[in-house]
């Protein structure tokens, strides 16, 4: 039985110095990204980055666990319902 659930990550980067840690940790965990979309908002002086990703929670969890964990990110998720 497939565990996998479908996600959409919203995160805010207001810092662009962590980006490359912030960069290294989604490198780290591609196999479950099926999409990204990043846009830096220069007048806000943010980045916002959106995946979509498919993967267990416990993945998809440790994923938002290690970018949360930076300062100046701030992150968001929605997870399909397990069935």
């Amino acid at each position: 039985m497939d565990n996998n659930r479908i996600g959409v990550i919203g995160i805010v980067i207001e810092d662009r110095n962590v980006a490359p840690k912030v960069n290294g940790i989604l490198s780290e965990y591609g196999e479950i990204i099926i999409g990204r979309m990043g846009i830096p908002y220069h007048h806000k002086e943010v980045s916002v980055i959106s995946l979509i990703v498919d993967g267990n929670t416990d993945t998809i969890g440790a994923l938002t666990g290690k970018l949360g964990a930076i300062h100046n990110v701030n992150v968001k998720s929605a997870l399909t319902k397990s069935k």
